[in-house]
């Protein structure tokens, strides 16, 4: 009997991997949030430049997350917030998280 691997099962029914799939939801909630401006408290929350971090531990954003999802993409390199505003270009990059390769 033979074994097939779970690439071979992945190719057959083309389904996205859980991490892909992750990933392109945590890129599309950012998406909203951007249109909803700065004085919303989500806005504040997922910029995260209000709160203080505990002595010892490294700060840790949701805007760090965003960035580095980003660059693995490769669109690492542009504002987050300003691509965000363009919906087009925004859809464009959730679908190329969705179908990069991780």
């Amino acid at each position: 009997m033979d074994k097939t691997t779970k690439w071979e099962l992945n190719g057959m029914y083309c389904s996205p991997n859980i991490i892909q799939v992750i990933k392109s939801r945590r890129l599309r909630w950012p998406g909203h949030v951007a249109h909803m401006g700065e004085v919303r408290g989500v806005y504040r929350v997922l910029v995260g430049r209000e709160r203080k971090r505990q002595l010892g531990k490294p700060i840790c954003r949701w805007e760090n997350n965003i960035k580095m999802d980003l660059q693995e993409v490769g669109w690492g390199i542009m504002d987050w917030i300003d691509l965000a505003q363009d919906r087009d270009r925004w859809r464009v990059l959730v679908s190329t998280a969705v179908s990069f390769q991780v």
